[in-house]
């Protein structure tokens, strides 16, 4: 049951992640669907904060998907912009706080394995999302390395799908940024 469920999550993923680069709307929609299905795998699998960071990315994937569909109906331009030094250090060292309060709570108060990796990877996760709903090319920047960390995660739980799943967002992660970058060059935004 658990592979059928992971097979089926991976392809709503990568479908997900397609549309993404491509700045298709419908992305939320396999987003979403895709991370329902991934909320009961990973409890399943005692990744309780991967279990979390999928609830969350149903509520990002609605939030994204009201949040494009609004930027199309009032026919603005939603461009893709990018962060300045200060607050991508920010970012980090808030995140920072965040994944290692996190990983002590699960280190010391549950059952969870990879506590620390998984709290980080869960952390920034959550805030390479909502810089996808912006349109931050932070966004890919962040992915890249969740990506290379969660492939580490992954594996050491024997989910190998999810594992190859993450390495073909690793990947696309580097597209996804290029092809941002490559779109935005001419009007490219420092918040």
């Amino acid at each position: 049951m658990d592979l059928y469920l992971e097979i089926i999550a991976v392809i709503f993923g990568l479908v997900y992640l397609i549309f993404l680069i491509k700045e298709q709307i419908i992305c939320w929609l396999f987003g979403i669907i895709g991370s329902l299905l991934s909320i009961f795998l990973f409890y399943r699998t005692q990744l309780y904060s991967e279990a979390i960071l999928y609830c969350y990315y149903v509520v990002i994937g609605i939030y994204g998907w009201v949040h494009w569909q609004k930027s199309t109906q009032n026919e603005q331009i939603f461009k893709v912009t990018d962060l300045s030094a200060t607050k991508y250090l920010y970012i980090i060292f808030i995140g920072e706080i965040l994944a290692l309060s996190l990983g002590y709570f699960f280190e010391n108060y549950t059952d969870a394995s990879a506590p620390y990796l998984d709290t980080h990877t869960t952390v920034f996760s959550f805030i390479a999302s909502y810089m996808e709903v912006k349109k931050w090319l932070a966004s890919w920047k962040f992915w890249i390395i969740i990506n290379g960390a969660t492939i580490i995660l992954y594996f050491g739980k024997d989910l190998n799908w999810y594992s190859a799943l993450t390495v073909i967002y690793l990947v696309f992660s580097f597209v996804g940024y290029f092809r941002w970058k490559r779109l935005s060059e001419s009007f490219l935004i420092i918040n």
